[in-house]
């Protein structure tokens, strides 16, 4: 006899199709668009599959082929130093995660362990912190930077998020609490300090939720636009997400570039799909250990 499918069951799988599709076609469009003749972009928009397919347009982006050829592919003539730009969105998304990850489980695990005058008081100013949206933290931000005349340097660009968010404390501490005390009196039984029973026990004991919160953080600092636009004006500074603003602006006023813009969003996108795509398993199962036995 056929298992019955409940009601909740399938509504919750239309959902959850529903909400895929809607992620997946922006992208999908995207890449259409990346292997689609500049010429053919207006004429051949229906279809599922380009007529024509082509790699053109990633080529000239790259800057692979000469502007006379870029030209006639529909293209301005504008390329991209990707290579340059791509490190540039490396060190900044790397160094960021990194430091942040690490100041808060800092902060998250003196929130959840330590006792110090106003702890409850500074956690909460902490958490009402959550309902600040960042745009209004921009202006401040600036004028600090710009006051200890840091603009146009990677230290101005990663300041404002080096060392800690709201929502990540928030996060680690929520697992932190969640760690029985027995484990840090045994290593404390064993001769290890406050220091040594975070560093030894505790880190080591955080791994999926301390990728999880990296790897968060590696991405929204990957599509971060308007920060590094304000603060790294230079091209030695310049990340990719601020390139391919200059990209579309290298291109005429009568037509934007659409096609090279979509190649090189496609390109820009690679990294963080291959960081998702070897980190993704590991994830999974470190948030599944819980390191007691």
């Amino acid at each position: 006899m056929p298992r019955r499918v409940r009601p909740g069951r399938l509504l919750a799988w239309i959902v959850l199709v529903a909400f895929l599709v809607v992620t997946i076609v922006p992208f999908y469009w995207m890449i259409r668009t990346a292997i689609t003749p500049a010429a053919d972009i207006y004429a051949d928009s229906a279809g599922v599959v380009p007529k024509h397919p082509t790699m053109i347009n990633f080529w000239r982006v790259l800057g692979l082929v000469d502007e006379r050829a870029a030209r006639d592919a529909g293209g301005s003539g504008a390329k991209i130093n990707f290579l340059r730009y791509t490190l540039n969105s490396v060190v900044y998304s790397g160094i960021i995660a990194v430091v942040q990850t690490f100041c808060c489980a800092m902060a998250g695990y003196a929130f959840a362990r330590l006792r110090f005058p106003g702890r409850d008081l500074l956690f909460g100013a902490l958490v009402a912190a959550l309902m600040v949206p960042p745009i209004f933290t921009l202006l401040p931000n600036f004028a600090l930077v710009r006051g200890l005349d840091l603009i146009d340097t990677f230290a101005g660009m990663v300041a404002p998020s080096l060392l800690m968010t709201p929502f990540a404390v928030f996060f680690l501490r929520q697992f932190f609490l969640s760690v029985p005390r027995e484990v840090e009196e045994a290593a404390v039984i064993d001769g290890a300090g406050r220091w040594g029973v975070f560093w030894r026990v505790i880190l080591p004991m955080s791994r999926g939720p301390l990728i999880t919160i990296a790897l968060t953080t590696a991405v929204w600092a990957w599509k971060d636009f308007l920060w590094p636009l304000l603060v790294g004006r230079g091209e030695d500074n310049r990340v990719l997400t601020v390139a391919l603003g200059v990209f579309l602006q290298q291109s005429p006023n009568t037509q934007p570039d659409w096609t090279g813009l979509m190649a090189a969003s496609t390109l820009s996108v690679l990294p963080v799909l291959l960081l998702l795509i070897f980190l993704g398993k590991r994830l999974v199962q470190s948030l599944n250990f819980t390191g007691i036995k």
